[in-house]
């Protein structure tokens, strides 16, 4: 495992408690140390890392996706060998991954992709994963992602060739997108119907039991609210990771209609604008052809 940020490190937890022999190494020697105090094999560099592995290898890559990744795969291919396997489980944009597996089979490596799923629960609840690649590697592999999974026959699979997996995540996140803005803007609602004296925790943690939106997110938004119920001290920032533009960026391409992930999107870069220049040309003109009054800033 290359990359112990918060994903990959309690994915190595999860492996190791499965039985399996992990090698790991990350650019800061913290994270490495953590790992081998649970049982994981430290090194130093990527050239340790590799020589630690027999042959046919398997080097699993949980790197922010882009630059990062990008640089590691070229720095760890020179050191693998004809019919090792190298796994990106980051967030990687799905043409880039196609780009990289073909360059990857030119060598006689194999590339796999997985779109990993879990956040900081995955290594108690588990993981889901979305894997793409062919058959062969994605077979050798099974142990890894039957242990990192919820169950051995439950949250994973195949979906398809290379790139498959990361497409697959993409969609996802960009679901994820339009279910997190239809909770936000409910309990928004809720929130402003003062008159009613709506408690929203009491409200989510009814609705987490028999209720059709019952979901995770859900359980979380409970959680959060149970925990902090007016949110104080969280800034009304939303940043966007990149998976919500390429999904809507896809459905432009593909013609497929996505007004609901697409809005999301937009939802999200409007909360990053701590003075939106749109906005003030909008009460701008309000005054200008109606005579509406405008607020100052302070």
């Amino acid at each position: 495992m290359y990359g112990l940020g918060r994903m990959g490190a309690n994915m190595v937890k999860r492996l190791l408690r499965g039985g399996h022999r992990v090698v790991v190494y990350n650019r800061s020697p913290g994270p490495v140390q953590a790992a081998a105090a649970e049982g994981a094999v430290p090194t130093a560099s990527l050239q340790e890392l590799v020589s630690r592995l027999e042959p046919p290898r398997v080097v699993w890559l949980m790197l922010p996706a882009g630059e990062v990744t990008e640089t590691a795969i070229e720095a760890v291919l020179p050191l693998l060998a004809r019919g090792d396997v190298l796994v990106d489980g980051a967030n990687s944009y799905y043409k880039d991954t196609l780009r990289r597996a073909a360059r990857v089979k030119e060598l006689g490596l194999h590339y796999v992709d997985v779109g990993t799923s879990g956040g900081i629960w995955g290594v108690t609840e588990g993981y889901s994963l979305m894997i793409g690649g062919d058959e062969e590697p994605v077979a050798r592999l099974r142990p890894l992602f039957e242990t990192l999974a919820p169950a051995p026959d439950r949250g994973w699979g195949h979906v398809g060739p290379s790139g498959a997996g990361h497409f697959v995540k993409m969609v996802h996140n960009g679901i994820e997108y339009g279910m997190m803005q239809a909770f936000a803007e409910g309990f928004n609602l809720m929130r402003h119907k003062e008159a009613l004296q709506l408690d929203l925790a009491q409200i989510a943690e009814i609705w987490r039991h028999g209720s059709v939106v019952r979901s995770w997110l859900l359980d979380l938004t409970a959680m959060a609210l149970a925990e902090n119920p007016t949110l104080a001290g969280i800034a009304a920032y939303v940043p966007d990771s990149g998976e919500g533009r390429w999904t809507a960026a896809e459905g432009i391409e593909q013609g497929v209609p996505l007004p609901v992930i697409t809005l999301a999107l937009t939802e999200r870069f409007r909360s990053q604008e701590t003075a939106s220049f749109a906005d003030k040309l909008l009460a701008a003109m309000r005054q200008k052809f109606g005579g509406h009054a405008v607020k100052t800033e302070p």
